[in-house]
């Protein structure tokens, strides 16, 4: 299954509020939303996928607990970028004192706000060109540091700030550099 983009803007231009509520009333359905208010249905993963994002996130939540610098967040979680998408990244976080920043209920909706980190993990039906420009649009909307794991290929692309996209083959190891401090993700959950 590929993500299906459908466009409704000629009907009418979904508030926020609207996309939120259309989102609560479909909970079967994971919705995301394009800078140009296109509403994007996503597939749900197989179940390698689904193994792979589980055991990325438990290692997230384990480094999370025992550092306590900020907040991590699964692929349920609808983030309002700056440009106008809502996006939903396969693992997120925001550091403690940005997310502390947002109102009670800027925190229960979709959150105004892009996270610090981003990973996105690939399934065999995902485009790569359609999951770039997904990544590219999270360093533009001011994420910091993006992984995006492509277990097929075996290769890794890190996206920086104001830097050029790196591309890791076969890499065993992810550091979280100065944005994830002490946090390395053991590739061998992904690869294996």
């Amino acid at each position: 299954m590929t993500a299906i983009t459908f466009n409704l803007n000629p009907i009418v231009k979904l508030t926020d509020d609207q996309f939120y509520q259309l989102c609560r009333k479909n909970p079967d359905v994971k919705l995301e939303r394009n800078a140009k208010g296109e509403i994007i249905i996503m597939p749900p993963t197989g179940g390698e996928t689904g193994n792979r994002n589980f055991e990325i996130a438990v290692e997230f939540g384990v480094w999370n607990r025992q550092h306590k610098l900020g907040v991590c967040f699964d692929s349920s979680t609808c983030f309002k970028l700056p440009n106008g998408a809502n996006r939903s990244p396969d693992v997120a976080w925001i550091k403690k004192d940005r997310w502390d920043a947002l109102t009670p209920e800027q925190q229960k909706k979709f959150p105004p706000i892009a996270p610090d980190f981003v990973l996105e993990l690939m399934s065999p039906s995902d485009d790569l060109k359609d999951t770039q420009a997904k990544m590219q649009e999270y360093i533009d909307n001011q994420v910091k540091l993006g992984w995006l794991i492509n277990p097929q290929a075996r290769q890794v692309e890190i996206y920086r700030q104001g830097k050029p996209v790196e591309i890791l083959d076969s890499p065993t190891k992810l550091s979280g550099e100065d944005i994830l401090p002490g946090f390395i993700l053991d590739l061998q959950i992904v690869w294996n």
